[in-house]
């Protein structure tokens, strides 16, 4: 549907998005150092997951509400969800972390924590351009986060590798490479809210 005026769906989609960014955000500069802190740090991410899962619930109140929208309710409903998965998956990953007693990130999950911002980034600036219907210009970031998403897939190779080639502590070996899969898995979510987008562009140009 081509809209010519704003909808709050698409502000309460940019607050969602917003709320994954400034996670990621938290989770990229947060500094482990004990494992005071690193429960602490999981426990700050089950915060930011908690908030999404309330802004998830308001807007499938508004869409239940909602007589006419700027885009379709499914792609509505398709962007919350996919962003909600790029916050459980961080949360998940600080759980591991957690679980594991992790105190210190390694070089690995540090690229990955700034190409999973990075990422967010991207997202929150491509929903700033969905809520001022410049949809065109959305696809620069929807290749943005296309292409970091390729980085977190080499990422993954090379850092698996690694781990069998450099470690030969079973343990130390599943751990890192669950949690290396998980921000992985990260990045796809990533990409699969830009494909959402993508989808929204071409429904509505």
């Amino acid at each position: 549907m081509l809209f010519t005026k704003s909808d709050p769906l698409l502000d309460d989609l940019l607050l969602i998005a917003q709320n994954v960014h400034d996670s990621a955000v938290f989770f990229n500069q947060y500094k482990v150092r004990s494992l005071e802190s690193v429960e602490s740090f999981a426990n700050t991410m089950k915060e930011y997951e908690s908030k999404g899962d309330q802004l998830i619930h308001e807007i499938i109140v508004r869409i239940n509400k909602a007589f006419i929208t700027a885009i379709e309710r499914e792609d509505v409903m398709e962007l919350a969800i996919k962003l909600d998965d790029v916050l459980d998956g961080l949360e998940g990953c600080a759980a591991r972390l957690y679980m594991f007693d992790i105190t210190l990130g390694d070089e690995v999950m540090i690229q990955f924590a700034e190409i999973i911002e990075q990422s967010t980034k991207q997202i929150v600036l491509a929903l700033e351009l969905l809520q001022k219907q410049k949809l065109s210009a959305m696809k620069e970031y929807i290749i943005g986060i296309n292409e970091l998403e390729s980085q977190g897939d080499e990422l993954l190779r090379s850092s698996v590798r690694g781990l069998f080639k450099n470690s030969s502590d079973a343990i130390h070996i599943m751990q890192y490479k669950e949690i290396y899969e998980l921000l992985e898995e990260v990045t796809d979510s990533c990409e699969d809210v830009a494909d959402v987008l993508e989808t929204v562009i071409m429904g509505n140009t």
